[in-house]
């Protein structure tokens, strides 16, 4: 509030009434954004920036004033509060910015309601908050009333000690504030530590939040201080608990005679597994053979978590606290306890294994005559690699060479189909780390999907959408709750910003048949493929469409274009897919349907928990390319300009993609600068421009490990 100070206190004294009536709209607008807090003429001024004597005494004179005509209620001497509840209030998450602004999600309202800077109160990045909307005519907007729930209970950081007190400078750089820590709260902390601190008060938004710290993790730069700074930055689980790991190891791995009767038994039909190198679980396995009448037959086989993992069993709360597994580049933090994720549903090979299946009837242009779904028992003749089965694909002689080939022939068609009815493409890779016995990264690597690895995506497609279609498509005039994986479109507004930046790069966008945002986001993808700027253009591509999310009200997948998908084929690592096995075999059993609301708050939970633990992944990997590029500090590589702005210009090294800023003021031979309207970064005399995707050097010059990021010079075009 201190702008309106410097504004107010501007103003001309014959323009009083105006100045009043100012003051009384900030006045109110402060009650309206906390109004359960109490608060005399003293708080209002201090919290509006106010120390002048004249002005203090009208917000008394305005206190008393809204008293009297019912706008405050006095509860106590010289305190006020406001007399009604404001209206308008919704609850939604915040995602507050480097800037200060934020942003509120909230269910119902297709655009985030924006916070402006300054007015996010005591609100943090990721707190669930109240919010009371103002009437906007371009994008909704609102004020903090409170914060319902913290997200995170600690925040991780390093110290800045002082003699006597200290500050922890947060590592996530959407937490605005640091945090003042007085002295007899360091903990042992010293100058630079990396801690964790939890927080004591906050009594008011323009001060600091008071913290202590909790646990001292070490000097910054180590593998395993950075590492568990990441675990606890993203409150990520560590271990389960004892009662968990005893439940887990007194279930019985014996198949009974009696399960296997209740089941369909698919152990005599040619059945594999097709997963990373280094997979310990394996969630999911195909069978094939083909039918008296030509067709094929294929069964998509999951493993049945949920024959092991019964309802509000400590297991299944730990399981769906968690939602998800999470896979750190050194580590995976798992959903379930490693007997069942690694051993007892794990569809490991020559062991007989229980499932929920997924069995279709299909002839050679990849359409589905027959669909079955149920419980079985199968049998895994072989566990192959990507990399085997892309042997296989490739033309390498051995066991299983025809069934991959054939369901690679089927694959492609349900792909090519896929695509004919809108599906987006965005081949994505993966970055990975070779580490060394201490952690640390000696190699880095580029995965990307080959045919094995897509084979296996389409039939896990194929089964997802069959099984959301089975339940979710209207019987009888009646449809079921379900869990749903959906994907909202994108706004008008982010496709035209989309397009208007690929105008910036150069590119006359192609017209399209339809009208539809899937049809002009393929053009996009199908304008860029191969050219030097198609992985950034990809990345605003992606950028520029909701995110995908569990819910149980079905608006289909728009990446995809699916009208009805869910989760089905990993319930080892996720939860919703436990959910989906449960609700699909009550459905199977003619069972009622069940509480929407229920696994609506497990949906939107899991949702939540989904996008922390992306989050999580991504520092990680964002954490071990810096150490890497640290290494090679001095060198040179080829790199991709990934993104430009007024302070810089980002690359992307070629082989490594460890992206990196190249200062302006570092390039030398000219003064650039960046014009937003062309997106090119130009020399003012020499007039050499650089564009998105354009190929340079560069020379790794410095690194933080802490804030994850990397300083490189530009050495030549």
């Amino acid at each position: 509030m201190v702008t309106f100070r410097k504004n107010i206190m501007g103003k001309k004294k014959n323009k009083f009434g105006n100045f009043k009536r100012d003051l009384r709209k900030e006045v109110i607008d402060l009650f309206e954004r906390a109004p359960e807090t109490a608060v005399n003429h003293k708080q209002v001024s201090a919290a509006l920036g106010i120390s002048d004597a004249g002005v203090r005494t009208l917000i008394y004179e305005i206190l008393l004033e809204e008293a009297d005509n019912g706008t405050l209620r006095e509860v106590e001497r010289g305190k006020y509060i406001l007399k009604d509840a404001p209206k308008n209030l919704v609850q939604g998450t915040i995602e507050i910015n480097r800037y200060g602004k934020g942003y509120v999600t909230v269910p119902g309202i297709e655009d985030d309601v924006e916070i402006e800077k300054g007015r996010t109160g005591f609100a943090l990045n990721g707190d669930l908050v109240e919010i009371q909307l103002i009437p906007r005519k371009r994008r909704p907007s609102g004020n903090i009333v409170r914060v319902v729930e913290r997200r995170k209970k600690l925040y991780v950081g390093t110290i800045e000690r002082y003699k006597e007190h200290a500050f922890l400078l947060p590592s996530d750089k959407k937490i605005h504030v640091d945090f003042f820590i007085p002295k007899d709260e360091l903990n042992g902390a010293i100058q630079n530590d990396k801690v964790a601190v939890e927080m004591i008060s906050w009594d008011n938004p323009e001060h600091k939040p008071i913290g202590k710290v909790v646990q001292v993790l070490g000097q910054p730069g180590s593998h395993m201080v950075e590492m568990n700074a990441i675990i606890l930055e993203f409150d990520l689980p560590t271990e389960f608990p004892e009662a968990v790991h005893l439940e887990a190891e007194a279930i019985s791995a014996e198949i009974t005679k009696e399960e296997v009767a209740k089941r369909r038994d698919m152990r005599g039909i040619p059945t594999f597994t097709i997963d990373p190198f280094d997979a310990k679980d394996f969630d999911d396995a195909l069978s094939y053979q083909k039918l008296p009448n030509g067709n094929l037959e294929v069964g998509v086989h999951i493993a049945d978590v949920s024959h092991y993992v019964q309802p509000n069993s400590l297991i299944d709360k730990e399981a769906t606290l968690r939602a998800t597994s999470v896979y750190l580049v050194d580590r995976t933090i798992p959903m379930l306890p490693e007997k069942l994720s690694n051993f007892l549903c794990s569809l490991r090979p020559n062991e007989d294994k229980l499932c929920f299946s997924a069995v279709f009837e299909m002839n050679d242009n990849g359409d589905v005559l027959n669909r079955w779904f149920g419980r079985t028992v199968i049998h895994s003749d072989r566990r192959f690699t990507y990399e085997e089965a892309q042997e296989r694909i490739e033309g390498k002689a051995g066991d299983f060479a025809d069934e991959i080939l054939h369901l690679d022939m089927l694959a492609k068609k349900l792909r090519a189909k896929r695509y004919a009815a809108g599906s987006i493409d965005f081949d994505s890779e993966e970055v990975k780390f070779q580490l060394d016995e201490k952690g640390k990264p000696v190699g880095v690597f580029i995965k990307r999907m080959k045919d094995s690895n897509q084979l296996i995506e389409d039939f896990m497609l194929l089964a997802n959408r069959e099984v959301a279609f089975f339940i979710g498509h209207p019987k009888n005039g009646m449809i079921l709750p379900f869990v749903y994986r959906v994907h909202d479109e994108p706004s008008p507004e982010k496709i035209a910003s989309l397009k208007t930046f690929l105008k910036h790069l150069g590119y006359k966008l192609p017209k399209v048949v339809r009208s539809e945002e899937q049809s002009e986001i393929k053009a996009i993808i199908e304008l860029v493929d191969g050219q030097p700027e198609e992985s950034s253009v990809r990345t605003m591509a992606v950028r520029s469409m909701a995110k995908a999310a569990y819910s149980t009200h079905n608006i289909g997948h728009f990446g995809l274009a699916f009208d009805y998908y869910t989760h089905f084929t990993s319930p080892i690592r996720r939860f919703p897919d436990v959910m989906v096995h449960r609700l699909l075999q009550h459905y199977l059993d003619q069972g009622n349907p069940v509480n929407e609301t229920e696994y609506e708050l497990h949906c939107q939970h899991s949702s939540a928990m989904e996008k922390r633990a992306s989050e999580a992944e991504r520092a990680s990997i964002k954490y071990k390319q810096v150490e890497y590029m640290l290494e090679r500090k001095g060198q040179i590589f080829e790199a991709t300009i990934s993104g430009l702005a007024n302070w810089g210009m980002y690359a992307e090294v070629n082989e490594t993609r460890c992206e990196g800023l190249i200062p302006l003021d570092t390039m030398t031979g000219d003064q650039y600068t960046f014009s937003p309207e062309e997106y090119v970064v130009r020399g003012l005399k020499r007039k050499h421009e650089f564009r998105l995707g354009d190929q340079i050097k560069i020379l790794v010059v410095d690194g933080n490990i802490e804030q994850r990021t990397l300083d490189y010079i530009l050495v030549d075009k």
